[in-house]
């Protein structure tokens, strides 16, 4: 008993769901413990695909079988007809046979020539195989590998050495149920993926910082059908902080703007479409999301030669007024129908003029991005369903809900949002409530919602010469102090307004979620919330904003305990630095939050 307590004196036992993970006490293997969200989040999306992916299964082999049941039932037809010549009756017994055969060769021959475990070649369903290409100490793995019913085999990748050994000696702590499943490798994971093509039902990747290099050969990794789950933490990049940057790397330049973490999910789709179109594949989203500090996307990988014409109409560039909030789209591409045949063109543009219709300024232009649905509404109703009945389950139970539910919510044909803050500041005026601007979009008859990514973004298919025609008849009751001539608020207030809007209550004013007070919109459950110190990494007083200062003390007195390096919150925490002052971290998105609620009844 004493050696293994004197062998276990170096780790920590971490406990996340149902699978534990020793931890050195030092920093050499990263570990995250705020990917609790992202960890329950992609649990509950493997579970949804298990169940779809049985389910489209079974439909497939109805339909053969319908199939077999009425070719076989034509046979019966033409052998008892009474016009039947017994020439005929052989040949198309012959040629009955021949087709069998050659079915059940294509079969055998599809079997033998791939490892991949496809629904579309045989009657027996496998269970999914599941790579993740980035494993660390394998704790994701091991959550996949206890926590989802029916996966296969779970292959875990490292090209660190520390990281290998720490996740196979995590697969040893869990047992049986862990050592019959997981496998951990030593291996560079692009290598990997690309000598293993269509072999994985579901591959996830979530890289410390850009998922860019290792997009190229896990779409090819994906089997036809599969589910292909990417995260990116580079924010700065995607959000227009350095825009040649993230077209080097995504190859769309992002515009700024309030809607800039959905444009972040928006070029990640349209990249990873991008790396998949090189391979004759294509993707269709099922659920994409931004959380915490990161956007995280899930989407499937089909191969279909003539599918991938149609990558034109899912993506756009936008045109962003450097003025007031308006944007628009501009498709890359069109279809034209001529004698029942359909026709891909490139679109007819531009959408706007050299300035802005609105205030007079000039646009910057940015993209291509995904413009196309984000989510597939379906997956995402089932996902949240499927939470709610195993919540015990899922640690993260009231984020991942709490998202799912403003994500189902959303109209998931709408590219991007507005601020209500930033059009009212546009103007200068104080900001009507969000229940008011949305009763006078509806009564002015568009549809209009919320957004996941931001409490008080707004989604609408109403065009912005009515949007700011509504804001015109707010300051009409709401007056201003005079604002500067050649500010963009002055030229869009300087118009008449076309539509007179209406304020009072809509029936539709209120979510079903608003309305039934669930949250929607939760503070960060703790201090420091957010990235971590890379793994090996020196830790410096630089990193007093994603640790702590208690965790910096430690690491300048050489005495940084696991809590530290990873950034869990102290039971007591200790006195800050002098000279580092700092507020809570969740003190602004609460008062957003406090904002939001106030403007509804």
């Amino acid at each position: 008993m004493a050696e293994v307590e004197d062998k276990l004196k170096d780790y920590e036992i971490k406990r996340e769901g149902e699978a534990e993970i020793l931890m050195l006490k030092s920093n050499a293997v990263f570990f995250n413990p705020v990917q609790v969200h992202n960890r329950d989040m992609s649990i509950a999306v493997l579970r949804t695909f298990v169940t779809k992916r049985k389910e489209e299964h079974e439909a497939l082999v109805n339909k053969r079988n319908k199939s077999h049941q009425k070719n076989k039932q034509g046979k019966s037809s033409i052998q008892n007809g009474e016009d039947a010549s017994t020439s005929q009756l052989v040949e198309m017994d012959v040629s009955e046979k021949d087709l069998n055969k050659a079915e059940d060769e294509v079969d055998e021959a599809s079997k033998e020539a791939t490892k991949t475990p496809s629904w579309k070649v045989t009657r027996e369903l496998k269970p999914p195989l599941v790579l993740e290409a980035l494993a660390a100490s394998g704790l994701r793995s091991l959550r996949y590998a206890r926590e989802v019913d029916g996966l296969g085999k779970v292959v875990a990748l490292d090209n660190d050495k520390a990281s290998v050994e720490a996740c196979k000696r995590n697969i040893k702590f869990n047992g049986a149920s862990a050592t019959s499943k997981v496998e951990a490798h030593l291996a560079d994971a692009r290598v990997y993926m690309l000598t293993h093509p269509k072999e994985f039902d579901v591959v996830d990747l979530d890289p410390y910082g850009s998922p860019s290099i290792f997009l190229d050969s896990a779409v090819q990794a994906v089997a036809d059908g599969g589910l292909l789950m990417c995260t990116a933490t580079d924010m700065a990049v995607l959000c227009g902080t350095n825009g040649e940057v993230c077209y080097s790397k995504y190859g769309s330049y992002p515009t700024k703007g309030k809607y800039c973490h959905e444009m972040a999910l928006r070029i990640l789709l349209a990249s990873i479409e991008s790396h998949a179109n090189r391979y004759k594949r294509y993707i269709v989203p099922v659920l994409s999301v931004f959380m915490d500090f990161y956007v995280r996307v899930f989407v499937r990988v089909f191969t279909s030669a003539s599918e991938i014409k149609n990558t034109p109409l899912k993506l756009s560039y936008i045109y962003q007024c450097v003025g007031c909030d308006s944007f628009h789209l501009q498709c890359l591409g069109r279809t034209v129908s001529k004698n029942n045949s359909v026709k891909h063109a490139p679109a007819i543009g531009p959408v706007v003029s050299q300035e802005c219709n609105d205030c007079g300024k000039k646009f910057n232009v940015g993209g291509p991005i995904w413009s196309a649905p984000i989510h597939d509404q379906d997956w995402v109703v089932s996902t949240l369903t499927g939470v709610k009945s195993m919540k015990d389950r899922y640690p993260a139970y009231d984020k991942i809900t709490s998202v799912l539910t403003t994500v189902s919510e959303e109209l998931h044909d709408i590219p991007l949002f507005f601020s209500l803050h930033n059009i009212a500041g546009t103007v200068k005026c104080t900001s009507p409530s969000l229940v008011m601007f949305r009763s006078a979009v509806l009564n002015a008859g568009y549809r209009i919602s919320s957004t996941h990514v931001n409490p008080l973004g707004v989604k609408s298919d109403a065009p912005w010469d009515v949007i700011w025609d509504i804001m015109r008849c707010w300051v009409k009751n709401h007056p201003i102090k005079e604002q500067p001539r050649d500010s963009p608020g002055t030229a869009i207030l300087s118009k008449s307004p076309t539509l007179e809007a209406n304020f009072s209550r809509a029936v539709a004013a209120l979510s079903k979620a608003q309305a039934k007070k669930v949250k929607r919109f939760l503070p960060n459950p703790e201090r420091h919330w957010g990235p971590k110190v890379r793994a090996g990494r020196k830790i410096t007083s630089k990193h007093v904003s994603l640790l702590g200062p208690e965790a910096i003390n430690g690491a300048l007195n050489g005495a940084v305990s696991h809590e530290d390096g990873n950034g869990a919150a102290p039971d007591k925490p200790a006195p800050e630095p002098e000279g580092i002052k700092e507020d809570e971290p969740s003190t602004k998105r609460q008062k957003i939050i406090d904002d939001e609620q106030a403007n509804e009844p």
